[in-house]
């Protein structure tokens, strides 16, 4: 039984953990509020501002940086990792900070990206392997609830910053950068996974090293490829909403304080619904079913677009539809189905792995989004509201219904399975 106590540390290394997602999603909408300065004191092009998308850390960057973080967390430890990853961050965010030409933008997203991605798999792991086996949803939530509360205070904040142009939304990177350093701190107080130490020294595992054998099997590969495709189609569109709303809104000549305080609205719907629904509901009714319900709302909010134009009153709507759909959808799943598809041994790699993949996609992606949304937004909405279907249907076919269960029982049904 879980005393109190316990209880209260589990939820304090969630938190602890879970501010990853803060600084990830503060370091992605603090660089699209950026973006239209950027563009005017630079004379940026569309193109050269799909490259800093690309490789921000909303995108490529991030994704690599995964990649080498999940592998590293399997063989040397979660605490390793995110206790370190953090001092890198800081770093990178100095070239944003103090930013007087275009390549140092891209330099800082580049840093500033490897470090979350790297961190992303470290910190995921580590909910889902201390969280109690009836409440790993609701830690999950915790951390979405963090990712959410980073564009909501960023882009509050911008509000009142933007008037002093560039040398105020530094302060955006300022205030991110130093809790990269006070979470250094923080974290160097937290214990290792138990079950990741446990994995180590398991029958048949032999040195630190990564089974790839493993992870490539059937099973497991077919794990990755579900949450690729589910996650990596819906992140197309939340690539856009992240990084381009800003821009869009302010580029479509709505009123001024609609740049920033209708896109923190969205993510402040998106908390509410976190705590009330997924946090509330994921570990006790039907997973299939909330997805469902998520992924129908996403297709509505997004076609509300498509059918209307791009007016403030259209766009509050879309904004509240998607909001409340975001809250218990596709990337709060992730986080959650990422960590139970796998064993512990391979589950920072895997999840880097599918990570990294997603983030690359969309970093490709939004390469091409500056160009279709001043040619032709239109379009753009179709092919958005297109990923959206897509990434429903395959989300809700194949979910897992994992409700309850221990991470050790959803492996042994794995093996018996097999």
């Amino acid at each position: 039984m879980t005393t109190q106590a316990g209880e209260k540390g589990h939820w304090r290394d969630t938190i602890l953990a879970g501010l990853a997602n803060y600084i990830d999603s503060g370091s992605i909408v603090a660089g699209s509020v950026a973006l239209a300065l950027w563009k005017d004191l630079y004379g940026l092009s569309d193109s050269f501002i799909g490259l800093i998308a690309a490789f921000s850390a909303n995108a490529i960057s991030a994704g690599i940086g995964a990649f080498i973080g999940g592998w590293l967390c399997d063989r040397l430890g979660r605490k390793k990792i995110y206790q370190y990853d953090m001092l890198f961050y800081a770093f990178g965010m100095l070239f944003l900070i103090f930013a007087s030409s275009a390549w140092m933008i891209i330099a800082g997203f580049l840093l500033v990206g490897l470090a979350v991605g790297a961190d992303i798999p470290a910190s995921w792991s580590l909910i889902a392997e201390q969280a109690p086996d009836t409440r790993r949803g609701a830690h999950s939530g915790v951390a979405q609830v963090l990712w959410y509360l980073g564009p909501v205070i960023v882009l509050t904040a911008a509000y009142f910053l933007k008037p002093y142009g560039i040398a105020g939304v530094r302060w955006l990177f300022i205030h991110l950068a130093i809790l990269a350093l006070a979470l250094t701190l923080l974290r160097s107080r937290m214990k290792e996974s138990q079950r990741w130490e446990e994995s180590r020294t398991a029958k048949g595992r032999k040195g630190p090293g990564i089974d790839w054998n493993e992870l490539f099997s059937p099973k497991y590969l077919k794990s990755m490829l579900y949450l690729i495709c589910m996650y990596g189609f819906w992140n197309l569109w939340a690539g856009y909403n992240g990084f381009f709303t800003p821009y869009l809104i302010a580029q479509n000549n709505l009123p001024e304080w609609a740049e920033t305080m209708v896109p923190a609205s969205y993510f402040a719907i998106g908390i509410v619904s976190i705590l009330v629904i997924f946090m509330t509901l994921s570990d006790k009714v039907n997973q299939r079913t909330l997805f469902g319900l998520s992924a129908l709302m996403h297709v509505a909010g997004m076609l509300m677009l498509v059918v209307f134009p791009f007016t403030l009153p259209v766009v509050i709507i879309h904004i509240l539809i998607m909001g409340i759909a975001g809250g218990f959808g596709a990337q709060s799943f992730f986080q959650l189905w990422s960590a139970e598809l796998f064993p512990t041994a391979i589950r920072s790699t895997a999840q880097g792995v599918t990570f990294a993949v997603v983030r690359i996609g969309l970093g490709i992606w939004s390469l091409a989004v500056p160009a279709l949304a001043s040619a032709d937004f239109t379009t753009l909405a179709w092919i958005l509201t297109g990923f959206l279907v897509v990434s429903g249907l395959i989300g809700y076919v194949w979910a897992p219904s994992n409700e309850g269960k221990s991470l050790e029982q959803l492996e042994a049904e794995r093996q018996a399975a097999a």
